[in-house]
């Protein structure tokens, strides 16, 4: 069994997810792909199905009814990686907003540089971000800064959402405490990992505006995170998390 596994959580991506399935594939290395598909009534499932068919052990789908939320698709997507050995999870928008040519890099800060979670950070040399709108930019940025303030992490990008976690962050992080499902859910899991005893480590990346299909980001999104954060750091205070094994 190979050892990395690319999440790829979907919602009506039928445009970009059999160009970032192949472009994926493409890649040296030999990485998996599980598609999270949250009932896209767009026939994103369908266009996954065919493809498994070209890949039939290596590509992977995950079928939930409903929009159930960012965050629990990671999740559930976390639980059937682990139940089947892998060592390397990462996490990676279907629109191409994250390059599949980072995910080499994003492993070998892993594998080679001793990180635990190795985060494609479009902040940790300037801001690296193209297409965004102005407001989006400072909203996002300012964002991570806000986030850095309230919890103490040492992290340039605190929402960044395209990741490599080692197998071991998964099983120690208790998954099911994971509270947040939107836009919050990245900073959680970066926070939980770091209070687990964690090396979180940020990779530059540049981050592309999707070109095709429908953004999912809203207003709301952002609310969660600013509001979720000051209770998450509150509640820490008095919550005892698992530590890294040597």
């Amino acid at each position: 069994m190979p050892s990395k596994l690319v999440l790829i959580p979907t919602y009506n991506e039928k445009e970009n997810i059999e160009n970032i399935i192949r472009a994926v594939f493409r890649l040296a290395g030999e990485f998996h792909i599980l598609v999270i598909d949250d009932g896209s009534p767009d026939g994103t499932a369908g266009i996954v199905h065919r493809l498994m068919s070209e890949f039939p052990n290596s590509l992977f789908i995950l079928e939930r009814e409903g929009k159930l939320g960012l965050g629990t698709a990671y999740i559930a997507g976390f639980r059937w990686a682990l139940a089947r050995g892998y060592d390397y999870i990462f996490e990676m928008d279907a629109d191409f907003s994250h390059n599949p040519e980072d995910l080499p890099r994003l492993y070998n800060a892993c594998n080679d540089e001793g990180a635990d979670v190795a985060i494609g950070s479009r902040y940790i040399s300037g801001v690296n971000v193209v297409n965004w709108p102005i407001g989006r930019v400072l909203m996002s940025y300012f964002a991570s800064k806000y986030v850095r303030l309230i919890t103490g992490l040492k992290i340039a990008d605190t929402t960044a959402g395209f990741k490599c976690y080692r197998r071991q962050v998964l099983e120690t992080i208790e998954l099911d405490k994971i509270r947040f499902k939107g836009y919050a859910f990245q900073i959680e899991m970066k926070f939980t990992a770091y209070k687990c005893g964690f090396t979180l480590k940020e990779v530059p990346i540049i981050f592309i505006n999707r070109r095709l299909g429908t953004s999912k980001m809203s207003g709301g999104i952002f609310g969660e995170a600013f509001s979720g954060v000051f209770k998450m750091k509150i509640s820490s205070f008095s919550r005892k998390y698992p530590q890294k094994k040597a």
